[in-house]
């Protein structure tokens, strides 16, 4: 799949999406609802700030879609600086995209720090609505297909978190509902409460990879039970899980910038584990990356993967994990042997409440 040449690299020219786009590409049901989304979705997250050139971000975005990743991922807060993913996303779709708009998923997020005073964050109702109207002028778009709480709000009652999410579909804005980073007790109180006003949330969206497994203690169940899809973000642990750190923090990793991914998590025993897993990867044929990915996406209540990328290249390499999604009993115990927790929940605040 990742080896059909790609033709629309040339960015000052007039897009048009390849013909052969779902020849290849494998969806799944998001939970109970008629929803599909691709293996593997691109997150906005990292890379498409106002500090990465706008011609690398139109790469990868029409690559991505030439490929069948129908489904972009962002949040009002991305950048740097906050608001700048969407504002560039929202340049790239009206000049490439709005022809194909039925044929995307844009979602977006609140919860964060985004602007100062008190209603600037969180999950009251005056924060979400505010947050997500302009988050559809930044992007120009008239809805999105799903719209988040990016994190559970302690000190808001959750009737009127989920409240807002009701009413935001009710209202146009989004045609699904989701959460992101609840636990499995907060997860089911969402769900029924979003049952009830009739508006059930369609997914739930948590950090999950080799490196962190905490949904496999309960969230994974709940969002079964309740109907949900979920779709895992950072599966490759911010980078940590790609060939890049076997030999430890290169210079130009994630890590070595700081932020939101400390070089301190890459500790001797991780390398070790990173090499480990690498020599599976090795065996089946892929790299490690497109391992990680093909594992995270070995439960089928695991509806989509979230990549981000900083290349054409690296994206490339992401997708070629849907070439091997089997794996058999032996390669499942071998990578468990390996894939402990790492310290890299950074979001475990939110999913604790």
């Amino acid at each position: 799949m990742a080896d059909r040449p790609t033709r629309n690299l040339h960015v000052g020219a007039p897009y048009r999406a390849d013909e052969a786009r779902y020849i290849d590409t494998p969806y799944r049901r998001s939970g109970r609802t008629g929803l599909k989304l691709p293996a593997i979705s691109l997150g906005l997250w990292q890379n498409f700030g106002d500090e990465s050139p706008l011609a690398t971000q139109r790469a990868i975005l029409r690559t991505a879609f030439d490929h069948g990743v129908t489904h972009f991922d962002l949040a009002n807060n991305y950048g740097p600086p906050p608001g700048s993913a969407e504002k560039n996303f929202g340049r790239i779709f009206a000049e490439d995209f709005r022809p194909y708009r039925d044929e995307l998923i844009i979602s977006t997020k609140a919860g964060y720090d985004m602007w100062p005073g008190p209603y600037g964050e969180w999950g009251s109702r005056k924060y979400l609505l505010a947050s997500l109207d302009a988050s559809l002028d930044r992007m120009g778009l008239d809805y999105v297909d799903i719209f988040y709480s990016h994190r559970f709000d302690p000190d808001t009652p959750l009737e009127e978190t989920m409240g807002a999410l009701d009413t935001a579909v009710r209202s146009g804005r989004a045609l699904y509902a989701g959460i992101s980073s609840y636990s499995p007790e907060r997860t089911r109180e969402a769900a029924a409460i979003m049952r009830e006003l009739g508006t059930p949330l369609a997914i739930h969206q948590p950090s999950y990879s080799m490196f962190n497994r905490w949904i496999e203690a309960g969230l994974t169940e709940a969002c079964a039970d309740e109907g949900l899809g979920i779709i895992a973000f950072s599966p490759l642990a911010q980078g940590l899980l790609t060939n890049k750190y076997l030999g430890g923090v290169p210079d130009d990793s994630r890590a070595a910038r700081g932020g939101s991914f400390s070089p301190s998590l890459v500790t001797q025993d991780v390398v070790d584990r990173l090499k480990a897993l690498a020599g599976v990867a090795e065996s089946r044929g892929q790299t490690l990356a497109q391992l990680a990915l093909s594992w995270a996406l070995r439960d089928e209540r695991v509806t989509s993967v979230l990549i981000g990328a900083r290349t054409v290249g690296q994206l490339d390499d992401s997708l070629g994990a849907l070439d091997r999604l089997d794996f058999s009993d032996d390669e499942l115990a071998e990578i468990d042997r390996h894939a402990v927790e790492a310290g890299l929940n950074i979001w475990a605040r939110s999913s604790d409440a």
